[in-house]
Order: C-alpha cells, then sequence, then structure tokens
C-alpha cells in the first residue's frame, strides 16, 4: 500500500469502523464518508484484515498495519458511525469469526469472562475495552480524530471501565459526534460535549439513488420487482426473533398485512456475521406463511440490499440502516423490538426520537406489526419526502461544521 493517500487537506485520511464484518449499515456507512471527504482516496481501517468488496464493502486493514504504512505522517482518523461506543472486546472478536466458529467459542467461554477476555485479546490483538474507538498512540503522529454520528444508547449500563474508556478516547478527540440524545446525554454526564447529527447512511438516495436504481434492473432483485406485480414488502430481523412463538406471531401478522394490501413478502439479511441475522430463521419463517407469496432474497450484497428496500412498498425489521434507507427513499418504514426488549434499549427508537416523525411509531413488538405498519403506511408520500430532506440538510450541515474547524 503507498502512503499517498490524502484528503482535501493533504494529510493521510483513515476511515475507521465495524467495516471489516457482514453488517449492511456498516458496510453503508464508509462509501457515503469516502463520497464527503471529496478526492480523498482513504485507508480503511478496521480490526481485522478483511476484504468485503464481494458484498459491495472495501479491503479493509487493521490499524497496526495502517500505522507502520503512514509512519510518521499526519494522518486524519474519522470514525464512520455505528453503534460502536458500546461493542466490547469480546463482541467485537467474536462477530469477526466465521458463524460456525463463532458458535463454538461462545459456547465454550460466554459464561467465563476471565477466559473470553484473554481469547479476545489474543485474537484481535489488542487489550481496548472499546476496541472500535481508536487507540491511543496507534499512529506516530495524529492531526485530527473526527467521529462521527456514532451511537451507544446503552452506555450508561455498561461496565464503568468500558464507559470510561469510551470516555477518555472520545475526550482526547478533536470533535465528537452522535446520532441520538440518549447518547449525548449520557456523554454530556460523562463531561463530554457532542454535536447531534443524523446518521451519515441518510445521504444513500442523495449519494448512491441512480446506482441502486440501475442495481435493481438486474440480477435478483429485478427478478423480485418484477415478479410482485403489486409490490412487496421488505422484511428482516435478527436472530433473536428466531424462537417459534415470536415467528408464529410474525408469520400472523405478515399474512394479515399481505392480505390487506395484496403485497408479497420478499425476506432478506442485512447481515451475515454471527449475533446479526440467521438463514435458517428465515427458512422458519417462509416455511409458517402458507397463504402469502413470500420469497427469501439471497443476495448479500450492499447494493442489491439496497435496491431491495428502494423498490419495496414499505420495510419491517430490526435493523436501524434498513430502517433508514428505506426511510431515506420516502417509504414507509417500521422497526420491531426483540422479544421483552424495552422500547429504552431500541437504536430505531432513539433515532426515531431526535429524528422521526411525529405520530409514528417507531418499532413494535412483533404482535403489533400489523396495526403498527396501517399507521407507517397512512403517513403521506409528500411527509415521508420532507423528512429525507431534513435529514440529508442536517447530515451535510454538521459534517460541514466539522470541516470548517
Amino acid at each position: 500500500m503507498a502512503a499517498s493517500r490524502s484528503g482535501t487537506t493533504g494529510f493521510p485520511t483513515i476511515l475507521f469502523g465495524a467495516f471489516d464484518r457482514h453488517n449492511f449499515g456498516d458496510l453503508l456507512l464508509p462509501h457515503v464518508m469516502r463520497s464527503l471527504i471529496g478526492p480523498a482516496n482513504p485507508f480503511y481501517g478496521g480490526l481485522a484484515e478483511r476484504n468485503l468488496r464481494i458484498h459491495g464493502g472495501h479491503r479493509v486493514h487493521t490499524l497496526a498495519r495502517l500505522a507502520a504504512t503512514v509512519g510518521d505522517s499526519a494522518v486524519d482518523v474519522i470514525h464512520v458511525g455505528g453503534e460502536t461506543l458500546t461493542c466490547s472486546l469480546w463482541e467485537a472478536a467474536v462477530m469477526l469469526q466465521p458463524p460456525w466458529q463463532a458458535r463454538a467459542v461462545v459456547a465454550l467461554l460466554d459464561a467465563r469472562p476471565h477466559e473470553r477476555t484473554v481469547w479476545a485479546q489474543a485474537q484481535l490483538g489488542i487489550r481496548d475495552l472499546v476496541p472500535y474507538l481508536l487507540p491511543a498512540g496507534i499512529f506516530a503522529n495524529v492531526r485530527r480524530v473526527i467521529v462521527h454520528a456514532v451511537g451507544g444508547i446503552e452506555l450508561g449500563s455498561v461496565e464503568p471501565a468500558m464507559r470510561a474508556e469510551a470516555v477518555a478516547k472520545l475526550g482526547a478527540a478533536t470533535s465528537v459526534g452522535v446520532r441520538d440524545h440518549q447518547t449525548r446525554a449520557t456523554l454530556a454526564e460523562n463531561g463530554i460535549a457532542c454535536r447531534l447529527e443524523p446518521d451519515p447512511a441518510v445521504l444513500v438516495t442523495e449519494l448512491f439513488g441512480p446506482c441502486i436504481r440501475r442495481r435493481a434492473r438486474q440480477g435478483e432483485c429485478a427478478r423480485i420487482v418484477s415478479g410482485f406485480s403489486g409490490g412487496y414488502l421488505a422484511v428482516q430481523f435478527s436472530a433473536d426473533f428466531g424462537d417459534d412463538d415470536t415467528l408464529s406471531q410474525l408469520a400472523a401478522q405478515l399474512e394479515r398485512i399481505a392480505r390487506a394490501r395484496a403485497l408479497g413478502v420478499v425476506l432478506f439479511r442485512a447481515g451475515a456475521a454471527p449475533w446479526h441475522d440467521d438463514l435458517a430463521c428465515y427458512q422458519r419463517l417462509a416455511a409458517r406463511l402458507r397463504g402469502t407469496p413470500v420469497v427469501l432474497f439471497e443476495s448479500l450484497n450492499l447494493w442489491d440490499i439496497c435496491a431491495l428496500i428502494a423498490h419495496s412498498r414499505g420495510f419491517v425489521g430490526s435493523s436501524l440502516h434498513g430502517g433508514i434507507v428505506a426511510g431515506a427513499f420516502f417509504l414507509p418504514r417500521l422497526g420491531l423490538l426483540r422479544p421483552a426488549q424495552p422500547p429504552g434499549t431500541s437504536k430505531q427508537v432513539a433515532f426515531a426520537a431526535a429524528w422521526g416523525a411525529a405520530g409514528v411509531p417507531a418499532a413494535v413488538t412483533a404482535q403489533d406489526l400489523a396495526a403498527g405498519l396501517d399507521q407507517a403506511m397512512a403517513t403521506q408520500a409528500a411527509q415521508r419526502r420532507e423528512l429525507a430532506r431534513e435529514w440529508a440538510k442536517a447530515c451535510r450541515t454538521a459534517f460541514q461544521l466539522v470541516q470548517e474547524n
């Protein structure tokens, strides 16, 4: 790798985030940030060496390797966003494993805190408790550390040492932006001043709309779009919804929606990394949808997923970024709460409290899905379009303020 990649300032730029594993939102965020920083040709930094270009992502290098590459050059480090303030070392290490290996290590170590920490440290070669925040001293000459639209709604309830590390790292940053009031309040209680700014994914339509529309005219997405003449609902959920009762509730609610609106159902995965979406859960749900046209979307490509959402009649799911992309394309959207999940722990609820439309539910339980979607679909297209414009304007304004300082 050459060390000459630089931003508009002439300094090497490193985009840092959790895009070293397959998760829809994490793969999308560096694309948005890459567009925002202009003619720069940045490095992409994560916790592991990965090549996710086959899924529309990037070739990612560890920070240690990037530090050796840039040497003594002054660098700008930009955290691209995501719910990174509460991602622990153990969680990060597990999510970077192949699924079969992750299951084995969780079964072996999940109830043994000390041993799992030792294992995670050995896997990632670091000891940080909050690994997706820049470790101190890893680069010889850091010019700026910019933290964009990160989330940490449960930061107030993590272990004190982990919270203290997050606060210390953010306190050393040049600027900090968060995407919800809850995270901002927790950081304020700990002495960190930060901006409130929307998740960068709100710019997906403005930046990549034509590319996504072209994508919908080819391959698997084209077959689905043409196969549902009356339209379809894009549906996603994490493995947390995989118990029989919840799947039965989802099936009953989706069948009610499909009959009332003459829609098909397209199930898709927003994340293939461990602790994200489980293909077997989708297959079990599809088997329950006996009276509803249903397709399981197989592609894990970032742009295919964007195209699938963009050409749907609406989105339902547990993925925050699935909902954001739907909203950016002016579509109805509805989040799902995990079984027994308090709304205060939902990223979708937290984001909507800062950036949502009044009177529309942000997330509901499986048994309330049909009623909640009725409310979401009752919103006017003009209202949804205006909200998307407000999101994009607020995001660009926040980014511009950072660049000027």
